[in-house]
């Protein structure tokens, strides 16, 4: 996905900071930022963030609207944390035509809105703005780094033309038969010449190192946020905007190679039991274990991601149907047989058992093509009793 973050003009920066004081504590600290920070998605999930700046941040508009998200998410029973604002002040602004269908689909199915839900929608709709904010910094200080670098050749380049020019000149004067003392006034002149300009390459060299050492300091700043923003920060796998972007790829590459591809979606079977009886923090227990097991069972070239609450995926990149299956049945063993114990109390928590679906890359699969019948697959588990794998090429594979 590509992103573009455009920090607001200057004339924007003086209207907010010239802002009285009681207008700005009317408003929650998340609206002032998605008023700074306008977020362009490259595909459909998102089109935009923020209307007009004018229209958040003065007059009467902006604490009415903050009050109205507020009443939304207290309508829905909605915590009010500053991610879940973000995201219900985009719904009520009505940019993202995707985040209000899924909102409008939740509300619709009379489901609540749960702390894994409200979870997802974050993730899925906004995790990278702020790091698009400092991928933008980092690029301008990128930018300012090689104009410098640009000036100190250009600089270089001229010094060097004025070298070139006494040699020249030197050399014309001594074809021409002078006396000695005007001979060694020329030689003094050239030793002098040559060491302003050993100098100044001198200075040259520690300038570039300097700009070089910079650079890189930002680069690995901007490896470093590009990782964090395709990272599950629960589990550290894959996030679904990792997980998209490698799904599209994996399929280009399979259709050039003319290689097979496999997906394996996982779900766990009565998670929300689980955070019932024991609390999230038992339940992000047992998502960090299910991630374990998901590496434990992967290749160095497949992908193990989050795909949304309780929800993980594989990206298998030349894995047959035989060979998907016979992972994914290991991964479903394995799982069945670990008994798995509350870390502050050491309670037995029973037994965690997943529900898998498997489909194989067909002619003319879109990534939601795939991705829908490997879904249909892992209902197909849980239908007919969980704790089993389905794949797209046998209704049932393996039943526990």
């Amino acid at each position: 996905m590509k992103i573009r973050a455009t920090l607001i003009a200057n004339r924007n920066v003086s209207a907010i900071t010239n802002i009285s004081a009681p207008k700005v504590r009317n408003l929650p600290l998340a609206h002032i930022l998605l008023a700074s920070v306008a977020l362009y998605a490259g595909d459909s999930r998102i089109e935009t963030l923020v209307t007009d700046q004018d229209v958040l941040m003065q007059g009467p508009s902006g604490p009415v609207l903050a009050q109205e998200v507020l009443d939304l998410m207290r309508l829905h029973a909605v915590p009010a944390t500053g991610q879940n604002y973000q995201v219900w002040l985009a719904y009520r602004l009505g940019k993202s035509t995707p985040l209000r269908e899924a909102i409008d689909a939740r509300i619709g199915s009379g489901d609540r809105f749960t702390a894994d839900f409200n979870a997802e929608l974050y993730e899925r709709f906004f995790t990278g703005l702020g790091a698009s904010a400092q991928i933008v910094l980092a690029g301008e200080r990128i930018a300012r780094d090689l104009s410098q670098v640009v000036s100190f050749l250009k600089a270089a380049e001229d010094k060097s033309d004025d070298y070139g020019r006494t040699l020249e000149t030197a050399a014309t004067d001594l074809n021409r038969g002078l006396a000695p003392e005007q001979i060694r006034q020329i030689v003094s002149s050239l030793a002098a010449a040559t060491l302003d300009m050993a100098n100044h390459n001198q200075h040259l060299t520690e300038q570039l190192q300097k700009s070089s050492a910079e650079i890189e300091t930002l680069r690995a700043s901007l490896e470093s946020v590009r990782v964090e923003s395709l990272t599950d920060s629960l589990t550290g796998l894959a996030n679904r905007r990792m997980f998209d972007e490698t799904l599209r790829m994996r399929i280009e590459e399979a259709r050039s190679q003319r290689s097979e591809l496999a997906l394996l979606l996982c779900d766990i079977d009565h998670f929300k039991r689980f955070n019932d009886t024991w609390g999230h923090h038992t339940g992000d227990q047992i998502l960090r274990f299910l991630a374990s097991a998901l590496q434990g069972h992967s290749r160095p070239d497949y992908l193990v991601a989050r795909y949304g609450g309780e929800e993980f995926a594989m990206i298998l990149p030349r894995a047959n149907a035989n060979f998907a299956a016979q992972t994914a049945e290991s991964l479903r063993a394995a799982i069945q047989a670990k008994r798995l114990r509350r870390r502050s109390t050491n309670e037995d928590l029973g037994q965690v058992t997943v529900s898998i679906g498997i489909a194989r890359l067909q002619p003319g699969d879109t990534p939601q093509g795939l991705v829908e019948r490997a879904d249909a697959c892992l209902y197909a588990s849980k239908r007919n009793g969980r704790n089993q794998v389905t794949t797209d090429a046998t209704p049932i594979l393996y039943v526990a």
